[in-house]
């Protein structure tokens, strides 16, 4: 005769404390951090990185004189990687909290024509920035580092 294991008797396999997932961002009215990330056409990293520091920089830059940015980095890995994982430029700004950084900044048109009194080779320029550009995303990102 064989035996029917009941389902009772079935193995318990505990359920998990927490599912795993991203954090969610700080709460309202705290910094709020995101990194910007920039995969050039090979060979045109250079002139990517050139236009960026004359044609974006200097607005971010004045967006941070308002507050409205807390912090600004850009770097470049020191090494290659797969093609496939590969990014060039990655910006993380400090935005001062999610409403400025999801928002659009009231004075970045007047900015623009302040730093760029040429529009015509500003947006002829920034053309070309975007043209070499194989792929760009946005990461928000979480500080998790626990507190000393």
């Amino acid at each position: 005769m064989k035996r029917i294991r009941s389902a009772h008797s079935a193995p318990v396999i505990p359920a998990p404390l927490k599912v795993q997932g991203a954090p969610p961002q700080v709460g309202a009215g705290q910094p709020y951090t995101i990194e910007y990330y920039y995969k050039v056409q090979w060979g045109h990293q250079e002139e990517f990185l050139q236009l960026f520091l004359k044609n974006h920089y200097p607005l971010l830059e004045n967006i941070r004189g308002t507050g409205r940015i807390l912090a600004l980095k850009i770097e470049t890995p020191a090494y290659h990687t797969t093609e496939d994982g590969r990014w060039d430029y990655r910006v993380t700004i400090r935005y001062k909290d999610s409403t400025v950084a999801t928002t659009a900044n009231p004075d970045e048109e007047a900015f623009k024509k302040e730093l760029w009194p040429d529009q015509a080779t500003f947006a002829k320029e920034e053309q070309r920035r975007f043209e070499i550009l194989l792929a760009h995303w946005d990461l928000p990102v979480t500080d998790i580092t626990a507190a000393k």
